[in-house]
């Protein structure tokens, strides 16, 4: 990546197109790589190929999830029929199971919706594996709006939902470890820190961190500067868990805490022409972060040590041509990032 703070737009040869037959929302990257070495490949080098999946974003029950194949020494991405499958209801969050180098050929992969599901994607098909449910009466689920998968302590995924509550799975027993009230509103995201830490954001507009050796109490460490508007996303920076991003509802910023220094933010991103919808932290370094928004642009930004007078510009900007709903960075290939918008999925080279 480029380490100067001169802005640059992307060009049209650092970016690979799947079109989809749907709109598409939900979208993960795979941390696994997927060697092919046929005959005629074998002379000249290993290609790999890494597993994207995405998921519809149609208002009905019949949904579907794509698992992609990327060959990144051909610039293809192709969809594998074989290995796509039915879903019901929009997938709010898909998500392989982190740091799973050790599985060639399988991957979990995990989706929230209705409940938290798990799926194991093999070599020519993807099979259900268990369905999470932890509602007390069978008729209703108050659905997910996220999880995120512990890198830690792989068996734990976290949910958030729209009924206040987080709740903590051990996945390799198919239980609850345990449920809290996290917020008075609706949690619309989460995020693990360390193995037994985790922060999330809410419609009350906070952001609360957790501890799991003491559930009782939870830590305030930002609240939206106007009462209750919502806080949609959240990313902690795994490279620096000193600091976390969020964004707010129908705002052009990118709010980033230091959780050091509570309540007052260390920087906010404000050159989006529109409201934002994603953000992720680069898997390789602490400085750099992507936002995207309805604004059609996808941000690369560099986090000075000292912000100045005038605030941050980007270093990178890219246009999609219409609202980007969706941004992923991949954590085995940083130099490509995904971004969802419409029936597209893109992925840019930075």
């Amino acid at each position: 990546m480029d380490n100067s703070t001169q802005e640059s737009n992307l060009g049209a040869e650092n970016v690979v197109t799947y079109e989809s037959p749907y709109p598409i929302y939900a979208m993960a990257f795979s941390s696994t790589t997927t060697a092919t070495n046929s005959h005629a490949l074998r002379r000249h080098h290993n290609s790999n190929h890494h597993r994207i999946a995405v998921g519809s974003f149609i208002e009905e029950f019949s949904n579907r999830v794509d698992i992609l194949s990327f060959d990144d020494e051909t610039l293809t991405l192709k969809s594998d029929p074989s290995r796509s499958f039915e879903h019901p209801y929009p997938p709010t969050k898909l998500m392989f199971q982190p740091n799973s180098s050790l599985r060639k050929s399988h991957d979990l992969l995990a989706s929230s919706g209705d409940y938290l599901r798990l799926w194991e994607v093999k070599d020519a098909s993807t099979e259900p594996l268990t369905v999470l449910n932890n509602s007390k009466s069978s008729e209703y689920c108050a659905p997910l709006t996220s999880f995120d998968w512990n890198e830690v302590e792989p068996r734990r995924i976290g949910t958030s939902s729209i009924d206040t509550t987080c709740t903590i799975w051990d996945i390799e027993r198919g239980i609850v470890e345990t449920q809290l009230i996290a917020h008075d509103k609706e949690v619309y995201d989460i995020a693990w820190g360390e193995s037994g830490v985790f922060a999330s954001v809410s419609a009350d507009g906070s952001v609360r961190i957790f501890d799991l050796r003491d559930k009782e109490h939870s830590t305030i460490i930002y609240e939206s500067p106007q009462p209750d508007t919502p806080l949609l996303r959240l990313a902690w920076n795994k490279q620096d868990l000193r600091y976390m991003a969020t964004i707010l509802m129908d705002s052009n910023k990118v709010v980033i805490l230091d959780i050091r220094s509570p309540a007052t933010p260390v920087a906010e991103l404000e050159r989006h022409g529109a409201s934002v919808n994603a953000i992720a932290w680069a898997p390789h370094s602490s400085r750099h972060i992507c936002s995207a928004g309805d604004d059609a642009q996808a941000l690369i930004w560099e986090l000075p040590t000292v912000a100045g007078p005038n605030g941050i510009d980007p270093m990178l900007m890219y246009s999609a041509g219409t609202e980007i709903n969706q941004l992923q960075w991949s954590p085995v290939q940083p130099d490509w990032i995904g971004i969802a918008f419409a029936n597209k999925l893109q992925l840019l080279k930075v």
